[in-house]
């Protein structure tokens, strides 16, 4: 057996764990999905893990309005062939309601306020677990995460305050209000969901792949041709051949420039690149402490 089997073999068989794990501690679970790659590869453990039963969680997407549109249209997709049921909150409604305050400047997205989406969204559906794709190589306040993530009665993590995990126990305990972020593939990488993707032979979205698209070069971060976004009076786009390591909100989710057109020559490139997928994350860069501050506040 190739050693890269097994070590893929070993980490999927340590998520489905985790997942089994959820179903047994938790009585209402939904399982976060943007139509990123993790929360594809989560959902596809989910479903093999219960496989021939319906998984047992719904998938979950706080749509912040500002999509790629190819992303929405592949949502749809996966979520017919892999027989889910799929529940959806606008972060549009937080705004209608006077829940959150639309962003205004150049720098605006939506991305911050979709935490107040979510936590209601888990406040309304009574949710005592939300799974998610995060892994812990992204970013170095994920790296402080368990499998099972505490959460408040106000939603909120408090990275001194996770429970133990020893060997394969997880501790679900929780008081009345509080929550559970779940995260299968913390012990996963980048490279490790690329070839899980190869070997699966899972269907991803197209913007991972290279591509030509108008992109505007703001600071280093090459944001796609959208509405959403307010052009300085210097600013242009022009055609650039690109691809996305991450998907999020257009606003701030980068593209990187890439030829690799097929899933061997993206495994080649993330292979040889020294920066993190959320390099290419502007709403990373707010602050040193950007991630662990909304992760605080109840982000995903």
């Amino acid at each position: 057996m190739h050693a890269n089997t097994r070590h893929l073999e070993e980490l999927e068989s340590e998520a489905i764990y985790v997942l089994r794990e959820v179903a047994a501690q938790f009585e209402k679970t939904a399982l976060l999905f943007s139509g990123g790659k993790d929360s594809i590869v989560v959902s596809y453990l989910a479903r093999k893990a219960f496989w021939p039963a319906k998984m047992p969680f719904a998938l979950m997407h706080i749509d912040t309005g500002h999509n790629f549109e190819e992303t929405i249209t592949y949502r749809d997709e996966w979520v017919k062939k892999i027989d889910a049921r799929l529940i959806v909150r606008y972060v549009q409604d937080s705004i209608d309601k006077g829940r959150v305050k639309e962003e205004t400047g150049y720098s605006a997205s939506r991305n911050l306020l979709q935490t107040v989406t979510l936590l209601d969204a888990i406040e309304e559906l009574k949710l005592d677990a939300c799974i998610g794709g995060a892994r812990r190589d992204e970013e170095k306040a994920r790296a402080k995460e368990r499998f099972f993530s505490h959460r408040d009665e106000f939603g909120q993590w408090n990275p001194k305050n996770q429970r133990p995990e020893l060997w394969d126990l997880f501790n679900g305990k929780k008081n009345m209000g509080e929550h559970f972020r779940v995260f299968p593939l913390s012990n996963w990488t980048e490279l490790d969901v690329w070839q899980y993707i190869k070997d699966e032979n899972i269907p991803i979205p197209s913007i991972y792949y290279t591509h030509e698209r108008e992109c505007l070069n703001r600071d280093g971060q090459l944001l796609a041709k959208s509405s959403f976004i307010k052009l300085k009076e210097n600013e242009r786009y022009e055609k650039q051949t690109v691809r996305f390591r991450t998907i999020g909100d257009m606003t701030c989710t980068g593209a990187v420039l890439s030829k690799a057109s097929t899933i061997d020559e993206v495994i080649e490139e993330v292979a040889a690149s020294r920066v993190t997928e959320r390099g290419t994350r502007s709403d990373d860069k707010r602050s040193e402490a950007a991630m662990e501050d909304r992760k605080k506040a109840g982000y995903f």
